[in-house]
């Protein structure tokens, strides 16, 4: 039995069923819609829920995980005896990680004798879905607390996020696009493409006009990284409430570059914490390729 687990966050946006069964446990981001909050639960029907509201106009805000959700989250897991692994999405997105690294300072002090390893992954949803998933799979196979650290550290900027957006206004309700500019860009149906970089920051380094110029723009960019193992690994297309839009993507993907001709293709829901700066109909494209390049 190995002596140690690997733990998350809810903003992996994997199933809740899957972490379960793979005993991966989560510390769940925080929402609120209408002063109400909620946790994200890594559920289809929370995902669902928010894409409902969202679609009717309502606004998202997220929260970071206080220092005290984190410590009673480690907390709990140090009385399974076994030392953890934690990886979060990356640091230049979430203001929590700051929050994470506290509460470790007051439970390392506490727990003096165990392991726990903070991963800052430069990750974020479909990415840091991957990224986990592989963690996961090569812990099961029974490699070691050091060399999985080793390995994750030396490998994790080898995934890669594409992301695109369909409407300005979340993220100028985010607070990330001015209200000019986020009125400009819908009159000229411009669409953001985004990427996370080498720091673990969203960038937007592109623009196109309209959807199909976006994804197809958004597709020929994978040309730079996409590697000889991609199609040995899950590839995500990862959608907010339309699989089907994801599902239309594949073949595309397919026949732009046949090296992906049998890779195993899944379609990813965006959880609530990343749906709600980025809004219904936001499209990504994530895949375990070479290196980062802009």
């Amino acid at each position: 039995m190995s002596n140690y687990l690997i733990a998350t966050a809810s903003t992996c946006d994997i199933d809740a069923s899957w972490l379960a069964c793979h005993d991966v446990p989560f510390v769940s981001y925080s929402f609120s819609i209408d002063g109400q909050e909620y946790q994200d639960d890594c559920t289809s029907a929370t995902r669902n829920f928010v894409y409902k509201e969202m679609r009717a106009g309502k606004m998202v805000h997220t929260s970071a995980i206080s220092v005290f959700g984190y410590y009673n989250f480690f907390s709990k897991l140090l009385m399974r005896g076994k030392d953890i692994i934690y990886v979060d999405m990356s640091r230049a997105i979430s203001s929590s990680v700051s929050n994470c690294e506290k509460a470790l300072e007051q439970i390392r002090s506490e727990y003096p004798e165990r392991r726990i390893y903070f991963m800052d992954s430069y990750c974020i949803t479909a990415g840091l879905n991957l990224f986990v998933r592989e963690l996961v799979r090569r812990h099961e196979a029974g490699t070691s607390y050091g060399d999985l650290i080793a390995w994750g550290e030396a490998h994790k900027l080898e995934y890669i996020h594409r992301f695109m957006v369909e409407d300005l206004t979340w993220l100028r309700k985010g607070g990330r696009l001015s209200n000019a500019s986020a009125l400009l860009g819908t009159i000229l149906a411009i669409k953001p493409e985004l990427y996370v970089d080498c720091e673990g920051k969203l960038i937007a380094f592109e623009q196109a006009h309209g959807r199909r110029r976006a994804i197809k723009r958004m597709l020929e960019e994978a040309s730079k990284d996409l590697a000889p193992y991609t199609a040995d690994e899950p590839v995500l297309i990862e959608t907010a409430d339309d699989p089907e839009d994801g599902e239309k993507l594949i073949p595309v993907v397919k026949e732009m570059y046949p090296q992906l001709a049998k890779a195993d293709f899944e379609i990813l829901a965006v959880g609530p914490t990343i749906c709600a700066h980025v809004g219904p109909d936001f499209l990504a494209f994530a895949y375990h390729g070479t290196k980062r390049i802009l």
